[in-house]
């Protein structure tokens, strides 16, 4: 579920606590979380509804001035309605660990191991050093030109690239990635035990 910088916020402050789609099958479920660049979004609930259920109150939770004003924004968009309340749930974890460059022998056993696994399970074979090298050597590129580049298709990229991310190795920009502080950590070591 993407969701606008400014919605974001607005969840943060605790001003927005109800998020309306449309989908054809929900992108969330309740009890999970979402990751986004303002933080942990906690989703505790998703339920279908219908247009009519949708009152002013549940409009300004969602940041709009009517329910008019929602509905004609989401009927722009194909699929069944659906009501997800959220709330923020705290720091993306991944931005301490990301800063994070005394990477232990046991975490370096742990990330290798990973990364392994994701080059083990890759259709395109290894890929995880060849992908922090070219983010390390093009900070900042975007991904149709990182793509362009190593070969790889622009949407299996960013896919894997956020399994990267998620491991404290790298930072998402607009445009582009660069390596974290423990990517660079972790890459050195990498490429010492070859």
């Amino acid at each position: 579920m993407l969701l606008k910088r400014a919605v974001l916020e607005a969840v943060k402050t605790g001003e927005v606590t109800l998020v309306f789609r449309r989908w054809r099958r929900p992108s969330v479920k309740p009890g999970g979380t979402l990751k986004t660049e303002v933080g942990v979004l906690a989703i505790d609930r998703v339920a279908e509804v219908d247009r009519s259920d949708i009152g002013p109150s549940d409009a300004r939770r969602a940041g709009y001035p009517s329910p008019e004003v929602l509905l004609a924004e989401l009927d722009t968009r194909e699929g069944d309605l659906y009501r997800v309340e959220v709330r923020y749930a705290g720091e993306d974890p991944r931005l301490a660990l990301r800063n994070d460059d005394e990477v232990d022998p046991a975490e370096l056993d742990v990330i290798r191991r990973k990364l392994d696994r994701y080059d083990a399970a890759s259709r395109v074979g290894p890929w995880t050093c060849r992908v922090l090298l070219t983010i390390r050597d093009h900070p900042h590129v975007a991904a149709a030109s990182l793509a362009e580049s190593t070969g790889f298709d622009k949407e299996w990229l960013k896919t894997n690239v956020r399994k990267l991310k998620n491991l404290g190795l790298t930072i998402s920009h607009q445009p582009g990635y660069e390596l974290s502080p423990r990517g660079t950590a972790v890459l050195r070591h990498l490429r010492k035990s070859g």
